[in-house]
């Protein structure tokens, strides 16, 4: 790939439902969508931090959003039907669906992980995505250009020791994108595809590495250009890739 600037109208009168949307990566792309004409639907688990970004939209003066607090760990399958029933009710569709929401746990040996913590992992991380994409696949079929991406990991591409239930999720992802793109391959109005974000400056990163330079790392907007791409029209084409957001910078 090369460095990748998307024009300022890139999104507009698109419908793009965003994950973990209160902070960090979710929080950055909801904001570079909205600024590039989206309309952006803020799911996460703390409504007050939705609230914040719905805010900072507004502010702006760029597409009223929505919020749809909702959590993961939780939901039931009726959960995300009546999600996709909101958002058929009042954007009558969807061009968009960026899963970002994740639970990383803590860095363990498989064998000292809980059974409570591994099946908390894989809910929030594997299965919520692929209940929320079931339920919203029907709205995806309606439009003439959408776009899935899921936001993975290095550890989900080449296992590496103590990563545990993120890392076997996020390999669970890349599995789950590489099917559903094979099966959108033949209609062309879908495309799948997985982002690696790379270190970037979130609160899981910091959970993760205490003692790391916080301040040293990139901030989650450096990384935008390769979700605008991925959910925008340029990307048309691409379909079924596991790709790298520094690729695009």
């Amino acid at each position: 790939m090369k460095p990748y600037t998307p024009v300022p109208d890139l999104l507009t009168s698109r419908r793009i439902l965003i994950t973990g949307a209160g902070d960090g990566i979710g929080r950055a792309a909801a904001l570079a969508c909205a600024q590039h004409g989206a309309s952006v639907i803020l799911l996460g688990r703390t409504a007050k931090k939705l609230e914040k970004v719905y805010d900072e939209i507004e502010r702006q003066g760029w597409p009223q959003p929505a919020i749809l607090p909702l959590d993961l760990s939780t939901a039931t399958p009726s959960h995300y039907a009546q999600v996709a029933q909101t958002i058929e009710q009042e954007f009558g569709g969807l061009d968009g669906l960026l899963h970002n929401a994740a639970d990383a746990g803590t860095l363990t040996p498989l064998e000292h992980y809980t059974p409570e913590m591994w099946f908390r992992l894989m809910q929030v991380n594997l299965n919520a995505a692929w209940l929320l994409t079931r339920a919203c696949l029907p709205l995806l079929h309606k439009s003439a250009d959408a776009s899935i991406v899921f936001t993975t990991a290095d550890v989900g591409r080449q296992g590496r020791a103590y990563w545990g239930a993120y890392g076997v999720s996020c390999f669970g992802l890349e599995g789950l994108m590489q099917i559903l793109a094979d099966e959108c391959a033949a209609e062309k109005r879908i495309r799948v595809n997985s982002l690696d974000p790379g270190v970037v400056r979130t609160g899981m990163r910091s959970r993760l590495y205490p003692g790391e330079d916080r301040d040293a790392l990139p901030a989650p907007e450096t990384i935008m250009p390769a979700y605008l791409y991925l959910l925008g029209p340029d990307s048309r084409g691409v379909n079924g890739q596991a790709l790298n957001a520094r690729d695009f910078m």
